[in-house]
């Protein structure tokens, strides 16, 4: 059994948190079980699509250790700004804001040696001294597992009322073990599990975008993908259309979809492994409006239209805005 402590001090707190997130309509945590299964890069594109639907977002990065979220939302390099109202955000577009601790540091290279107490603070800090105004949805992503971070976002947004988490993770049974434990944590402090979502469920890319290499008698590698490219435009035209599918991580034991069904919790959908998504989180950019970026994109689109459509949150189109 999970111990949630609570502690008589975090009464003045709790009051300013709840008054501060009163203009917050919808708060959605986003959780993975294990680290590096692209939690962080779901939730920027959530965040990307969200806003792209005229929603007023806010994306908070509570990964004290670990904070991804400037970058992937090609913010590196920008400062907080305090006003009278508290911290200021930092824009991406006048619909989404961000806030995280990497927008603090004063050398990007600077390792975050706190103990569970100073992030705690930081975290309430965050959730009372950020001044969001009125936001359709806080999206939360919170570091891997179910330690200090989310037992504090827990119990700083209970009050307020939290939505739900989406919890991120790869098929193989390596991965689903640590979120099956991520569930559990959900179920236990009494947060619903809006769903899951199955990331890297395969490499999936145009044909024309592979590298082709071919080995030598003497067991040495060549590129061969310009004569490739070449043989296929003159010689079979009809396969410039093909999209490749790879499986990268094991699936044989049902994957993320079977694990759902067991712990009856929704399960919405997969998304592959597209390098042109790793590029646009690398430069900052939604994959929406990326034609390059069609594979993952229309993934993501028909999950996260899903989720909103399961919510009831809205029935606008991601295409409205991208």
């Amino acid at each position: 059994m999970l111990y949630l402590p609570f502690f008589p001090h975090f009464f003045p707190d709790l009051i300013s948190i709840a008054e501060r997130m009163a203009t917050v309509k919808h708060k959605i945590l986003v959780l993975s079980g294990k680290g590096g299964v692209g939690k962080s890069t779901f939730s920027a594109q959530l965040a990307f699509a969200l806003a792209a639907m005229d929603f007023q977002v806010g994306l908070l990065d509570i990964d004290i250790c670990g904070p991804s979220i400037p970058k992937m939302l090609g913010l590196e390099g920008q400062d907080v700004h305090q006003s009278n109202l508290g911290w200021s955000p930092v824009y991406i577009e006048s619909n989404l804001g961000v806030m995280s601790i990497g927008f603090m540091l004063p050398n990007p290279d600077e390792a975050v040696i706190w103990r569970g107490p100073r992030k705690n603070g930081l975290i309430k800090q965050f959730l009372k001294d950020v001044y969001w105004g009125e936001l359709d949805f806080l999206v939360v992503d919170a570091p891997p597992g179910t330690s200090d971070e989310h037992i504090s976002i827990v119990q700083c947004l209970k009050a307020t009322g939290i939505d739900g988490a989406i919890i991120v993770t790869t098929p193989q049974q390596v991965s689903l073990i640590d979120v099956r434990k991520e569930v559990s944590f959900c179920k236990t402090v009494g947060v619903k599990v809006l769903g899951v979502v199955e990331n890297m469920s395969s490499l999936c890319q145009p044909l024309l975008d592979m590298k082709f290499l071919k080995t030598t008698e003497a067991g040495e590698q060549t590129d061969v993908t310009e004569w490739v490219g070449e043989y296929i435009r003159e010689k079979a035209p009809e396969l410039l259309n093909l999209i490749t599918y790879s499986e990268v991580f094991d699936s044989s034991g049902g994957g993320a979809a079977k694990m759902c069904r067991e712990m009856d919790v929704p399960f919405l959908g997969k998304v592959p492994l597209d390098p042109q998504l790793c590029k646009a989180a690398e430069e900052g950019r939604s994959c929406f409006g990326d034609q390059k970026c069609g594979v993952s994109a229309s993934a993501l689109k028909k999950i996260i239209e899903k989720l909103i459509q399961n919510q009831g949150f809205s029935t606008m189109s991601i295409d409205a805005k991208a």
